[in-house]
């Protein structure tokens, strides 16, 4: 690791954060997925900056608004703040290929990552990505990212590129209590 780079934990929202919810932007229909508070509190305490990296298609289909976006993001970082964590950031791409034209930040693509690597002095190298589809893996990868993490409540993934295929958070930190 460079000097005075950082390492990140880059979190996708709609399946990592909350529970998926189709095109969700209202704060009553949040709700956070258990053991997300406890995974970013141990990878903060280990230094890691953490980010939110969301597609949000919805934006461009006109479902809701960048403010209802920005509306729901506030009371997020708002309740992480709550239990001690702090969000450096969220990224999102609110673009939809079929109708506001291909963009560099609409995961697979790495902008989202490689704007927080600019912004922040990140090293990609040793950052850590964690996603429920496997263009929140290929997006990591994509950026230089060695490892990744696939949530998958349901147990139905057989194959994925992430390090390791998981079915609660906790099986990332619990596993890496020695993380550094």
């Amino acid at each position: 690791m460079v000097l005075g780079q950082k390492k990140a934990l880059f979190l996708d929202r709609d399946g990592v954060v909350n529970v998926e919810k189709e095109y969700l932007y209202k704060i009553e229909d949040f709700e956070f997925i258990d053991g997300i508070f406890e995974l970013c509190r141990h990878y903060s305490h280990r230094g890691y900056l953490i980010f939110i990296v969301t597609n949000q298609s919805g934006i461009a289909r006109s479902y809701y608004s960048e403010d209802d976006f920005t509306h729901l993001t506030n009371w997020m970082i708002a309740a992480f703040a709550q239990k001690g964590i702090a969000i450096s950031k969220v990224y999102h791409c609110p673009h939809h290929p079929k109708i506001s034209a291909p963009c560099s930040c609409r995961k697979p693509e790495p902008g989202m990552l490689l704007e927080a690597q600019k912004e922040f002095n990140i090293d990609l190298a040793h950052s850590i990505i964690v996603g429920d589809k496997e263009r929140d893996i290929e997006a990591g990868l994509n950026a230089g990212l060695f490892e990744s993490y696939l949530l998958d409540e349901t147990t139905q993934t057989q194959h994925s590129k992430a390090t390791k295929i998981v079915t609660r958070l906790k099986d990332i930190w619990k596993n890496n209590v020695n993380t550094q």
